[in-house]
């Protein structure tokens, strides 16, 4: 444990983290007018585990759940997605937004 004074710990904040996070030290303590103030120690990470995928199978997705995007979107004052005619359709014949066949 190493205890380093409140103007040296501004000085030299950078490095006295650098060697909490290796390992060097466990904490440093930081001591104002020689009393200690603060403790600086490493934050303990869970690891987190893999959570693509989570939910699968748990619900199925309704086949109309993209009908309405449109309706909400002009709630919120968005424009419609397929406005014009040139961005209607691509070559597949479906909107590139939607990728359905009906804008």
């Amino acid at each position: 444990m190493r205890t380093v004074d409140i103007h040296e710990a501004t000085t030299l904040l950078s490095s006295l983290v650098d060697v909490i996070e290796r390992g060097v030290e466990r904490e440093v303590i930081i001591a104002r007018n020689g009393r200690p103030a603060a403790r600086l120690v490493a934050i303990e990470t869970v690891p987190q585990g893999r959570r693509l995928g989570v939910a699968k199978g748990r619900f199925e997705v309704p086949a109309g759940i993209d009908r309405s995007n449109d309706k909400v979107g002009r709630r919120f004052g968005e424009p419609d997605r397929c406005e014009s005619r040139s961005t209607r359709t691509s070559r597949s014949g479906r909107c590139p937004m939607t990728r359905s066949t009906a804008c």
